[in-house]
């Protein structure tokens, strides 16, 4: 973790209104003088997901399934939102994931735990939860609101739904970059 001001960039007190000296980066070779913030963003955006990650995992062991990774939880959860059946492709897209591979694994992996099933309509597979997957969803969610929900001020209810707006536009921008250097 570095304090940085790039290279290039203006002093402190040339700065635009509202821009920040020296944020916290975990990578200050990167800081580029056009926004220094998307550093700064992307070293929240580490720290943040493996806090997340952290917590799922630890959510669902506390709720009675310790041997599962995170993958599996958002896949667990995922299946079972809406009570809809879904196809791998659809449970990638969605999650935006890239390997089907590791989605695939980690369904057959909750399906031997008893936690979701595959059923065949015509070529498709569509996945669902069991009632021990829809339970075990149940007592995380009983966690969540223990351990989580209850110490969330309503206050920042309002700037966390507008941070989720905005984690969704950056995550389309990190995509059409990708796509971009794919290109190269």
């Amino acid at each position: 973790m570095t304090r940085a001001t790039p290279a290039g960039a203006a002093p402190a007190a040339k700065r635009t209104r509202g821009s920040r000296a020296g944020g916290i980066v975990s990578s200050a070779h990167l800081v580029s003088p056009r926004s220094a913030e998307l550093s700064e963003f992307e070293f929240g955006l580490i720290v943040a997901f493996n806090a997340f990650s952290r917590w799922a995992v630890r959510c669902m062991a506390a709720a009675g399934h310790a041997e599962l990774t995170f993958t599996d939880v958002l896949l667990l959860h995922h299946v079972t939102h809406r009570a809809r059946h879904k196809k791998l492709a659809d449970i990638c897209f969605v999650l935006n994931y890239e390997d089907t591979h590791v989605v695939a694994y980690s369904l057959k992996k909750l399906a031997a735990a008893g936690l979701v099933e595959a059923g065949r309509q015509g070529k498709e597979v569509y996945y669902q939860p069991t009632p021990e997957g829809e339970a075990l969803v149940q007592a995380y969610r009983g966690v969540r609101e223990e351990c989580l929900v209850q110490s969330l001020d309503t206050e920042l209810n309002a700037p966390v739904g507008e941070l989720a707006r905005l984690l969704r536009t950056m995550s389309g921008m990190y995509d059409q970059a990708a796509r971009s250097a794919s290109s190269l």
